[in-house]
């Protein structure tokens, strides 16, 4: 009897992707105009011309930028519109919505380029847990884009997975 310990995960032929990987390093910033309002409700044009006229948007440099309200206020897309231009010299991406928007747009785009061909007939695991904010919306883009390709998709880590899809012979 041999005492080789071999490690049939690695024989396998198992493809991990692991989204974590992907992520984009940088600060995320969430900008709430509610306190740019008057009585937090109303926008008026002036004081906030005069606000994206005076902001140091240096600070702003590099950063992942959602824009959002989060009080119930109407207010003009091209408020938002304008938010962006101040932003847009200075930021690395500008959504509208909340930081999970942001994270969910930030994979969304990485997903849309990835080179999925490597993984055509792959038996591919999709690793699950980390200690980045992987969105959900990430998961789901990863499976639409591989299941043409696959051979088998399955989630979790090589030696304890969660079958999702074995293509038809």
């Amino acid at each position: 009897m041999s005492d080789e310990i071999v490690n049939k995960v690695a024989q396998s032929g198992i493809i991990t992707v692991d989204l974590e990987e992907f992520y984009p390093e940088g600060k995320r910033v969430l900008l709430d105009i509610k306190s740019l309002l008057f009585q937090e409700l109303i926008l008026k044009e002036k004081d906030f011309r005069d606000f994206i006229k005076n902001e140091d948007w240096s600070k702003y440099k590099d950063a992942y930028v959602a824009v959002t309200c989060s009080n119930d206020a109407v207010v003009p897309t091209w408020a938002y519109m304008l938010l962006t231009l101040a932003l847009q010299p200075h930021a690395r991406k500008i959504v509208f919505g909340s930081l999970d928007t942001l994270e969910t747009v930030l994979f969304e785009e990485i997903v849309a380029k990835l080179d999925v061909s490597k993984y055509k007939d792959g038996r591919i695991v999709i690793k699950g847990c980390g200690n980045k904010p992987v969105p959900i919306a990430a998961y789901v883009a990863i499976t639409e884009r591989l299941k043409p390709l696959a051979k088998s998709i399955m989630y979790g880590e090589p030696c304890s997975t969660v079958p999702l899809y074995k293509a038809p012979k």
